[in-house]
């Protein structure tokens, strides 16, 4: 058999899966079986993610290999009669078309492994299994998809599909644990390394600013509040300028209602990542400013000036207000980032690249 991944996160999780995925097959499926599980990692998704598109693909490529049994990941949210798609099975071909993120964003290594295991179980099923023959029960294979946030539960299978069973999700819930995998797919802690331009700049600025007798004064001014709007400010500045400067939004193609959704699933997703890498960067550098002035202040000079006695207090008032300051002045030094892995945050942008990859482009 062999499992099929768009490049990037699910070829990574395919390789994870072949670790244990033959040995435990074997032993769930008995009778002395033995299963043979390849990885090809190629863009199979380029250019469309339209469910039976995907399915014909598969099947030509499972076709021209040979595979008995071939599942596909994708880390694309796909959809289909509304409602975002889980998984799509072919028993008569063997086929299943996963959608990474719609198994959440949590312990997805685990939930992709039990997901796959119990479909080529049902896959080796020579018996289709429509989803107008399943009993009013809940069906086995649906145990690994199940959740106790998110309903998943057999979708309507249309007349054009190769699928002969297909899982969905729908409603709010449904929408958003097909973000948290969508967000978690997109793995925003790249982006921190990959901001080390922005943080080089922020670290000097704030390193200058902590030594200003002025900046001290500021920041006994300022009351909570406005610290925090502050530090909102700066992180919501550095997470715009980034996404305005590396083009990441992504432009409904065509101006149809599931376009307009699809846009708005992904520049969701795109903020939500950018501004996570975005928070980690501001932590950090929370971090480093606090054991600064920590290290450079001294309680006589800065009360004289302050008339506030320098505690605890004043050492995290001081650092947040230093912080947000930097991350302000970071951001224009993000602008200078060239690194990939800022551009592989959005699913536009990957989607080009896998363009590229499949017509052989350098």
């Amino acid at each position: 058999m062999a499992l099929l991944a768009d490049p990037d996160a699910p070829t990574d999780i395919a390789r994870r899966l072949t670790r244990l995925l033959p040995d435990r097959l074997a032993e769930r499926a008995g009778q002395g079986r033995q299963f043979d599980v390849r990885v090809v990692s190629e863009p199979f998704t380029s250019g469309s993610e339209d469910p039976p598109t995907l399915m014909r693909r598969i099947m030509e490529r499972a076709g021209k290999e040979s595979w008995d049994i071939a599942v596909a990941l994708t880390d694309l949210p796909l959809h289909s009669h509304g409602r975002k798609v889980v998984v799509d099975l072919s028993h008569e071909h063997g086929l299943a078309l996963f959608s990474l993120p719609s198994l959440g964003g949590l312990r997805l290594q685990s939930r992709a492994r039990r997901a796959v295991e119990e479909v080529v179980l049902s896959l080796m099923d020579p018996h289709p299994t429509g989803a107008q023959t399943l009993p009013q029960s809940q069906p086995p294979l649906l145990k690994p998809f199940a959740s106790r946030l998110t309903a998943v539960r057999p979708g309507p299978v249309g007349e054009r599909d190769t699928a002969d069973l297909r899982y969905v999700v729908s409603g709010p819930r449904g929408y958003l644990r097909v973000l948290i995998g969508m967000v978690r797919a997109n793995r925003p802690w790249r982006l921190v390394p990959s901001l080390s331009k922005a943080l080089a700049a922020a670290l000097a600025t704030g390193a200058v600013a902590t030594l200003d007798s002025t900046t001290w004064s500021l920041s006994e001014a300022l009351g909570a509040p406005r610290l925090v709007v502050a530090m909102v400010g700066s992180i919501g500045l550095l997470v715009g300028w980034l996404i305005v400067d590396g083009e990441l939004w992504h432009r409904a193609p065509e101006a149809s209602p599931e376009a307009r959704q699809k846009a708005r699933l992904y520049n969701t997703s795109t903020v939500l990542t950018v501004g996570i890498g975005a928070l980690a960067c501001y932590g950090g550098l929370l971090v480093i400013d606090l054991a600064w002035a920590q290290f450079i202040l001294d309680g006589r000079v800065f009360a004289s000036t302050t008339r506030t006695p320098l505690n605890a207090t004043e050492y995290l008032t001081l650092s947040c207000f230093v912080s947000s300051a930097a991350t302000a002045g970071g951001a224009l030094g993000s602008g200078f980032e060239s690194d990939e892995a800022i551009s592989a945050a959005t699913y536009s942008k990957r989607e080009k690249e896998r363009r590229r990859m499949l017509q052989g482009e350098p």
